[in-house]
């Protein structure tokens, strides 16, 4: 890390809010006028959107993430975590991932931490469930729905093979109605190659406590995905929740009872709870609040926006909030750039409005509901043409010119060739084989291994 008398800017994440926040303010700032340095525990951002897409290997995991050292080359990118913030020295306390932590002093701050999983204290749940917040859960989700096929396909057991080829997510916004859609459609295709499984053995159940799903695009389109997902044999339960997952067996508040090997959770997402300890004014909900102008209330160096803030929503009046999504998350990160170098300048600052544009979701090949607002006027689309319009956004919305080629490549590929359905299960514990090998071999085991002439030999 290099040391600079220039003030420094310390963007606390590395997510969409913080790498397009920081391209913003080095695009903006004078040569040498300030540092700018991000701190996050990973080294890339993660374009959310496309997980589900990676889960059905619609697109190549590496292609999903944005390397922050390679976007952001004039700017410190440290890989660690904001413990505390100490407002009145201006001080943040980074812990590395290695090693003990140290001081880091800042001029102006910026909080995009984004947000994590929503949970509740359900029983077996921390220990059964999957997320799907990262690249390295979808990546984990797909090795593992592709290996429940090979266990069912190789088992004489009904009662594992049941277990193996029953799937449950928990959550009927966008995140769970678009992986069970894509996941369902890679294991559609992935059972034409196994001689035992097929597209009927197999049990996808879609649970969510609300009375619909996909909300964001309006009750009509979420009326059409769900009959969608009831005609590709998706069970769906509404006004339900998961009580128990203890060892697989899923319990449902409506009486039903499943055993499941898979069991997804994309039921919400909340703030980092890492903000409690930085002494920020948060909202009912955990939100960092702040004023249209995207700065912290009553500071004028800290600013908040995206997912882990509680930013008003001047376009639809008063009392409303900007909903935590990639729309929302793009554009006040640009606002917020211009009003961090507006601030170090000692210029106004200008406020965050956004009028809606509509929402996007993809539910599977060629399949999704998209509803598109131009003023008064609304769109609804469904079917291919929709599901054109969401990988049109969300190719757009990309980060960088490289990601977009890359991700254009992988579906363009995909028109012409098959999708791989190849599990590599075990790139999650790469040394265990060599373990296995290398391990020193106790008395009694060797002894075992004997063969029954060895044995006789020895005696």
């Amino acid at each position: 890390m290099s040391t600079t008398e220039r003030p420094r800017i310390l963007v606390v994440g590395g997510g969409y809010v913080g790498l397009y926040a920081a391209r913003r303010i080095l695009k903006k700032m004078r040569y040498g006028e300030a540092t700018v340095t991000v701190v996050d525990p990973r080294s890339y951002m993660t374009y959310q959107p496309f997980l589900p897409e990676a889960a059905a290997g619609s697109i190549s995991p590496r292609h999903v993430v944005v390397p922050l050292r390679r976007v952001l080359p004039k700017a410190e990118v440290l890989t660690g975590r904001v413990s505390t913030i100490d407002q009145d020295r201006k001080v943040a306390v980074v812990q590395p991932l290695v090693g003990e932590a140290y001081e880091l002093p800042f001029d102006y701050l910026v909080i995009a931490l984004g947000a994590v999983s929503r949970t509740f204290p359900i029983p077996g749940l921390a220990e059964n469930g999957i997320g799907m917040k990262g690249i390295e859960e979808a990546i984990g989700l797909r090795n593992h729905v592709l290996e429940q096929l090979d266990k069912a396909d190789s088992t004489t057991d009904e009662e594992v093979r049941r277990k193996a080829l029953t799937f449950v997510f928990v959550g009927g916004g966008f995140a769970g109605a678009e992986t069970i859609g894509e996941v369902e459609d890679m294991a559609r295709d992935a059972c034409k190659y196994y001689t035992n499984v097929k597209r009927e053995d197999m049990r996808f159940v879609l649970v969510d406590a609300a009375d619909k799903i996909l909300p964001e695009v309006g009750p009509k389109l979420g009326q059409w995905g769900l009959e969608h997902l009831q005609k590709r044999g998706i069970e769906v339960y509404l006004k339900t929740s998961m009580e128990s997952c203890v060892d697989g067996h899923v319990v449902l508040k409506n009486g039903l009872e499943v055993d499941s090997s898979t069991i997804v959770w994309t039921a919400g997402v909340k703030p980092n709870p890492a903000l409690a300890r930085f002494g920020l004014p948060l909202g009912p909900r955990g939100h960092v609040d702040t004023a249209p102008t995207l700065q912290v209330q009553g500071t004028d160096y800290i600013w908040a926006a995206g997912d882990n803030a509680q930013v008003p929503d001047l376009a639809v009046g008063e009392g409303a909030w900007c909903p935590p999504n990639a729309q929302h998350a793009l554009r006040q990160s640009k606002v917020l750039g211009d009003n961090v170098i507006s601030g170090m300048r000692g210029f106004p600052q200008r406020e965050y409005k956004h009028a809606n544009k509509g929402a996007v979701a993809g539910l599977g090949l060629h399949k999704g509901v998209a509803m598109l607002v131009f003023g008064k006027t609304k769109i609804k689309l469904k079917g291919r043409l929709a599901w054109y319009m969401h990988r049109g956004y969300h190719g757009m919305a990309m980060p960088t010119f490289n990601r977009k080629i890359r991700v254009l490549a992988d579906w363009t590929l995909g028109m012409f060739l098959k999708r791989e359905v190849v599990s590599l299960g075990a790139i999650e514990n790469p040394r265990e084989e060599f373990y296995e090998a290398a391990a020193p071999v106790s008395a009694a085991a060797a002894k075992k291994a004997e063969t029954p002439a060895e044995q006789a030999k020895a005696g």
